[in-house]
């Protein structure tokens, strides 16, 4: 099952090492202290640091250990809800501007990074969202008919039977392809935005964990491991890794281990018949597996959630490697040469939010599609602490939701897990 060589850890890293920065010295006050060193904190201190503001990213692990190197490498417009949910529970006029932000999102992405010249493997590929039944497929059919004027996707179905110039199964029911969806290195879009970041003037630690946050009327006392520092304003940038130091934020946000694997290289023809077009693939389970081609088309990457409680991914890997298997037969054989598993952050609503909160700015709550929302809403937090009205979303303007005594830990997962995996199995 496993190559000799396997790794418990994401294949990301083989292709761009871990952040080694130089030893600093914890500076005793700045301007702009951001708690977390992935797309979010980064993308913040950009604007910050550009914006002429003494900024310090500190992360408790090394910069970027979290989801923005773990992730699958999918860019979308990022907002789960259909334009109909969100018209229904908050009108039409925030339905749509909370879908334009997710346009808005996607685009940032890919002009950020060519603007940057970030190199990522940044590609606008394509999304593949499978149909795992019928009835799925006349409801994807369905969403692209109508979809609302001013948010149109340029999507299109592509029916079961020229699935195959798509994607080598017969497991699926055809499927919707949305043109602009992209795919991104995340390792190596991580390490751009971290030099991107230090070029700003951001000074960025790792290791160094926030222990307590103290306010007064001069700002925040924040206690860390390598000591006090003083700041005007913090930014809460720690998404699916939000904990105890920010317990009204923890109490919004549902940490959910996703779990990837990396297969063997596997030959090109065989490669070409399976993934043909490059596509970034997802499906339209509850319990959904999504996966793609590595940036050099010589493994596939394979991720979903697949047990009903957290596990450790030499445990994980074999289950999503028999998921794997049975959407393509041809890669039984194949073994696993990654496996590794990271946080992401679900909300109450599925949509995610930025604001203040206790006096603390934040952005969180990505529901799985950090890998565009996060950075764009990074951008923004960071303006809003700029104090720039650019920086106003409609995600400022949704309620960030808990329910009562849940404090962060989600006791409802495996019962939630469970229930969704008999519903995909009964193909409803």
């Amino acid at each position: 099952m496993f190559t000799q060589d396997y790794k418990e850890q994401p294949y990301w890293w083989d292709q761009t090492a871990v952040s080694t920065q130089e030893e600093v010295e914890l500076p005793k006050k700045v301007d702009v202290l951001i708690i977390g060193a992935g797309y979010t904190g980064l993308h913040a201190a950009i604007q910050t640091a550009r914006g002429s503001r003494n900024t310090l990213v500190i992360d408790a692990e090394h910069a970027g250990w979290g989801g923005s190197t773990r992730n699958g490498g999918q860019v979308s417009t990022s907002v789960k809800p259909s334009f109909f949910e969100l018209e229904k529970k908050h009108g039409k006029d925030m339905a749509f501007a909370i879908h334009s932000e997710g346009k808005q999102a996607l685009q940032f992405t890919g002009d950020f990074i060519r603007e940057e010249g970030l190199d990522c493997s940044y590609n606008v590929v394509g999304r593949f969202h499978a149909a795992h039944n019928v009835a799925q497929y006349e409801k994807l059919a369905r969403a692209v008919e109508q979809q609302v004027s001013g948010l149109e996707n340029h999507a299109y179905m592509i029916p079961r039977t020229d699935q195959r110039s798509e994607l080598g199964t017969d497991v699926y029911f055809g499927g919707a392809i949305f043109p602009k969806h992209a795919s991104v290195d995340p390792a190596a879009y991580h390490k751009g935005l971290l030099n991107t970041a230090l070029s700003a003037g951001a000074v960025i630690i790792s290791y160094c964990a926030a222990e307590n946050i103290n306010r007064d009327k001069n700002g925040f006392s924040v206690k860390t491991s390598k000591g006090i520092v003083l700041a005007d304003k913090v930014i809460i940038a720690t998404n699916g890794y939000t904990g105890s130091l920010t317990p009204q934020l923890q109490r919004r946000v549902i940490p959910i281990g996703s779990y990837v694997i990396a297969t063997e290289p596997v030959d090109k023809e065989l490669m070409d018949q399976l993934m043909p077009k490059n596509r970034i693939v997802s499906d339209t389970r509850k319990v959904v597996y999504y996966y793609r081609p590595s940036p050099d088309r010589s493994r596939i990457i394979f991720g979903g959630r697949v047990s009903l409680r957290e596990s450790n991914p030499c445990l994980s890997g074999p289950k999503l490697h028999k998921s794997l298997s049975r959407i393509f037969p041809e890669l039984t054989q194949t073994r696993i040469s990654h496996s590794w598993m990271g946080y992401v952050a679900f909300t109450f609503d599925t949509l995610m939010h930025i604001g203040v909160k206790d006096g603390l700015y934040y952005a969180m709550g990505y529901c799985g599609a950090g890998a565009g929302m996060a950075g764009y809403l990074g951008m923004r937090i960071g303006q809003q602490a700029l104090g720039l009205k650019e920086g106003h979303t409609a995600f400022n303007e949704i309620e960030f939701e808990t329910r009562p005594l849940y404090t962060g830990n989600p006791w409802f997962l495996a019962p939630s897990v469970l229930f969704y995996q008999i519903r995909d199995r009964l193909n409803i």
